[in-house]
């Protein structure tokens, strides 16, 4: 008999089942796509499964990966990404945004991370993460929803 926890997790801050499928856009499923909560369980990278936190990591805000420079010498826009923080620990870790998750989720994150602490957010920036304000939105809609035509 195939192990349960080789087709997916249940989800320990919701609890909803969350399947693994190969289609969802990136190779590790690292949080639940309804309520975007994570396990802390890697360290340098997706995968590696060498934390020893194991505690939630709850979704604070979004940012942009850093794609380089294009060929006229602007900055390209990246993907957007999650920014999660441990609950117990409070290192914070980049993750990107699963095909299936709830877009709408994504947004409320988005809005609730704009009345972070001030703590928070100098952290954050101290650590070199941008995090995603006001005059973001529009390129996060477009990237969740599609552009307008």
């Amino acid at each position: 008999m195939k192990s349960k926890r080789k087709f997916g997790f249940t989800c320990e801050h919701c609890n909803s089942w969350v399947s693994k499928d190969q289609f969802i856009g990136t190779h590790f499923r690292n949080h639940c796509p309804f309520c975007l909560y994570s396990k802390h369980l890697d360290i340098k990278k997706s995968g590696d499964r060498h934390s020893s936190c194991h505690d939630l990591m709850k979704p604070i805000g979004l940012t942009f990966k850093h794609e380089g420079i294009d060929k006229y010498g602007h900055p390209r826009q990246g993907e957007l990404m999650l920014i999660h923080q441990c609950l117990e620990c409070n290192d914070f870790s980049i993750n990107r945004l699963a095909a299936d998750d709830q877009a709408e989720m994504v947004m409320l994150v988005f809005k609730e991370s704009k009345d972070l602490p001030n703590d928070i957010q100098k952290k954050l920036q101290s650590e070199g993460i941008e995090l995603l304000t006001h005059k973001d939105e529009q390129e996060i809609k477009n990237q969740l929803f599609g552009k307008k035509v």
